[in-house]
């Protein structure tokens, strides 16, 4: 334990001295070995491709979202948002988290620990994917296979004391899609393959979009805001955040080889984006698509602007990066131009107050704001009542002294 203590201790410094050191100088060093020359061609392929990458899970995860929203709302489920305390917190969490994951990566085998990370990552990728596949994939079914509902009932309890643990409906084409997804992931498993990195790591990006709900926008900036600081100090003040992208063996980033031209899928000098930097923003902008919808306009002019002015900053975070011969913050360029693209149309149509106001469920805020009256009302009868006991035992004792007194 002293050991692993000391190692610990002299990570830290490491880290810390790293940090004093890019401070002053921003050229910074590659910290895997050489690569194998890219053209220009194959430069220009890699990065389309992942632009393209980028920009389909936030359009589908963002249409997705509103039929989630939709959903929810008609069977009145209680949704799951974030809060401004969460937004506030998020920051200072992922920082703990990704600093806690580079010691690991420092102290222990690399093996070991992407043996964990890739077992526990297939898992979850074989759900994303197969809820990512069904909506697409069960139009196309042939008529001789047919679709039948099941549903997987778990009950604890009887009568009013009943609990379900397991609630879950699913048809024959949800395992259809189960199973070709188990597939993928076997892929992934024994190859390691590019390929299905990609296509585990968009489901990934689509569910993050469609299920992870902002509930307004100040929530949002205040999001936004934090990871904005929060990506360039681990990327320009340290090597921490490049360490583990490129050490973390798990699909939470897209790649694409930029020597494909040459090698073909075998390729293998990857250009890599994080899906942190699809998803972060992807949230964001399904919101002002909801925002859209909520406005009840032919046009979605707050999601089509924002998810342009994302476009334009994953461009310009891809030209810095080229330029510099550096590895960029995507948010540092991201988070700018997604922030003021809905304010900018705001302020030019008049809808800053409209905006800023807008909730995703405002029937939650009215619950609390009607149990908060009742309960300021309860507070009053309570108190007058108990106002109206001491009057009368003030008039009891009063009746007794006159008595007394006579």
């Amino acid at each position: 334990m002293a050991d692993v203590a000391e190692e610990v201790i002299e990570t830290v410094k490491n880290v810390v001295n790293q940090v004093a050191e890019n401070l002053t100088n921003t050229d910074g060093e590659e910290i895997s070995g050489k690569k194998v020359p890219s053209t220009p061609e194959g430069m220009a392929v890699a990065y389309i491709s992942l632009v393209t990458m980028a920009l389909l899970p936030i359009f589908f995860g963002s249409y997705r979202s509103v039929k989630y929203q939709t959903k929810q709302k008609e069977s009145n489920e209680k949704p799951e948002t974030m809060t401004s305390k969460d937004a506030m917190m998020f920051p200072l969490i992922a920082s703990c988290s990704l600093f806690g994951i580079y010691l690991v990566f420092k102290i222990f085998s690399k093996d070991h620990i992407n043996l964990l990370l890739t077992g526990y990552f297939f898992l979850l990728g074989v759900m994303a994917l197969t809820h990512l596949l069904t909506p697409f994939c069960s139009p196309l079914m042939p008529k001789s296979f047919p679709l039948v509902p099941y549903h997987l009932l778990f009950v604890r309890g009887e009568g009013k004391n009943k609990e379900a643990l397991i609630d879950f409906k699913f048809t024959t084409h949800d395992v259809a899609c189960f199973i070709m997804s188990t597939v993928i992931g076997v892929w992934y498993l024994m190859k390691k393959h590019w390929i299905a990195n990609n296509l585990l790591g968009i489901a990934f990006a689509v569910n993050g979009v469609e299920l992870l709900h902002l509930n307004n926008i100040v929530t949002g900036c205040i999001l936004l805001s934090g990871l904005f600081i929060y990506d360039i100090f681990w990327v320009f003040g340290t090597n921490v955040m490049v360490t583990v992208a490129k050490s973390f063996d798990a699909p939470i980033k897209l790649l694409f080889p930029q020597d494909i031209l040459e090698h073909g899928v075998n390729a293998s000098n990857f250009a890599m984006l994080g899906l942190g930097d699809i998803v972060i923003p992807g949230i964001f902008i399904a919101l002002l698509l909801r925002f859209d919808v909520s406005l009840k306009r032919k046009s979605h002019a707050y999601f089509n602007a924002t998810f342009l002015a994302y476009f334009l900053g994953l461009l310009t975070t891809i030209f810095i990066m080229h330029v510099f011969k550096h590895a960029q913050p995507a948010l540092l360029y991201l988070v700018p131009a997604c922030m003021s693209a809905p304010f900018l149309l705001a302020l030019c149509k008049g809808d800053i107050k409209t905006l800023i106001a807008y909730e995703d469920h405002p029937e939650e805020k009215e619950k609390k704001q009607k149990s908060n009256k009742k309960d300021k009302s309860a507070e009053k009868q309570q108190e007058a009542v108990t106002n109206e006991k001491s009057e009368k035992a003030e008039n009891k004792k009063n009746k007794k002294e006159s008595k007394k007194a006579k």
